[in-house]
């Protein structure tokens, strides 16, 4: 397997569609292979278009825009690394011969909650949330009345938890509604109703399928607020019986959606088991800490995967932990503090993503820690976190 410069005939051509914080790092680990880059997003200088070979302003969900853009550039890899994409225009693409990361139907399936959560629980049988569907108010209400509350509304596509929220009483399901159509992306009105799962931890098994088979990274814990996740640490314990029945699943639903590439699959650890939540066909926000924790990131066993390249092994380096800086407001003329005070502590590193413009909830940095106490991993995470601050400046 051999392949040219960037620029040159023989370059090995690798469209990300979506170029957030994930996608930067995946441009970075795919050029030190020497792979030409480009970035693909709905807004300017988005964080991967900072460092791609070159980059583009579309909107994914056009889909003349979409295929125009993608036979153009005429990529050896199309990476879709976001949900609100013209997922049919990747299976005509497909059909045609062009290699879309994992498959076209994995990224059909996984950017919509309703594909992936029928495809688990209908098809697979595996163990999953009570589950509804619904197009309307009224349809939601019914919903929330037969599976009972609490319940878990979210829209069929969004990302980062936007419009996820927890319907606690039925008179909250006006609000939870329109938080759905108000956080839920490509202008879709249905929503999954989930029956409220009791759990004892939540996870993420990121999961590499590749051509040397199915590697498991070691499990990452994580809190999320809002629906969107605010630290992470790796390892969680688990019993064995827990940490092997977590992998069958995972293994089941990467197999059947097929091709290379590392996949996060979430998962709920409850008394009576594990219970499958949801999976993503690339890099996880969670596995971010696989920066400081493994030999090989997330975003190294991504791009080794989807090149065809071997994966013989993971190494956990050592335990760690991370937590995210999120923004507060809307602006377009900030800048972050407290970068320096944050690496004053110990085993401690920070990425700033480099975001235009900030929005409320919208992560704009994570800060990293290692420990051998991953307890102490955790706290360093959180106190470096909450030494970055997100401030406006004057604009005049």
């Amino acid at each position: 397997m051999v392949w040219g410069a960037p620029f040159s005939a023989h370059a090995k051509k690798m469209l990300l569609l979506g170029s957030g914080e994930l996608g930067k790092e995946v441009v970075l680990e795919a050029q030190r292979l020497g792979v030409e880059t480009i970035a693909v997003d709905r807004y300017a200088d988005a964080p991967a278009m900072q460092v791609a070979h070159r980059s583009h302003v579309i909107d994914m969900l056009d889909a003349e825009s979409l295929k125009v853009i993608i036979q153009r550039e005429k990529p050896d890899l199309i990476v879709p690394e976001i949900e609100a994409i013209a997922t049919h225009v990747l299976l005509e693409l497909e059909e045609e011969g062009y290699n879309v990361i994992p498959t076209a139907r994995a990224a059909r399936l996984t950017m919509d909650r309703e594909g992936i959560r029928r495809l688990a629980a209908e098809t697979l049988k595996l163990p999953t949330a009570d589950y509804r569907f619904a197009n309307s108010l009224d349809e939601l209400k019914e919903a929330v009345a037969d599976l009972g509350t609490p319940c878990v509304i979210k829209p069929i596509m969004s990302s980062s938890g936007k419009g996820q929220s927890v319907c606690r009483t039925p008179d909250d399901a006006v609000d939870c509604w329109n938080a759905a159509l108000e956080g839920g992306r490509a202008k879709s009105t249905r929503v999954i109703v989930e029956s409220f799962v009791t759990f004892e931890s939540e996870i993420t098994l990121l999961t590499v399928r590749s051509v040397t088979g199915t590697t498991f990274c070691q499990p990452i814990g994580h809190i999320q607020r809002d629906g969107d996740y605010v630290e992470s640490w790796q390892p969680h314990f688990m019993s064995e019986a827990h940490l092997l029945e977590a992998q069958s699943i995972a293994k089941a639903i990467t197999d059947e959606l097929g091709g290379y590439g590392l996949f996060g699959v979430e998962l709920f650890v409850t008394a009576d088991g594990i219970v499958f939540s949801e999976v993503s066909p690339r890099p996880h926000d969670t596995g971010m800490v696989t920066m400081i924790t493994q030999d090989l990131s997330e975003f190294a066993l991504h791009v080794r995967a989807i090149l065809g390249l071997p994966i013989t092994s993971v190494e956990l380096l050592t335990p760690g932990a991370s937590a995210t800086l999120k923004a507060e407001r809307t602006s377009a003329h900030f800048v972050v503090s407290g970068i320096e005070e944050a690496l004053r502590l110990p085993r401690t590193q920070v990425r700033v993503f480099g975001k235009p413009e900030t929005k409320p909830g919208r992560r704009m940095a994570v800060a990293l820690s290692a420990d051998q106490d991953i307890e102490k991993a955790r706290n360093t995470a959180k106190q470096a976190a909450s030494l970055l601050k997100v401030e406006e400046i004057n604009h005049e």
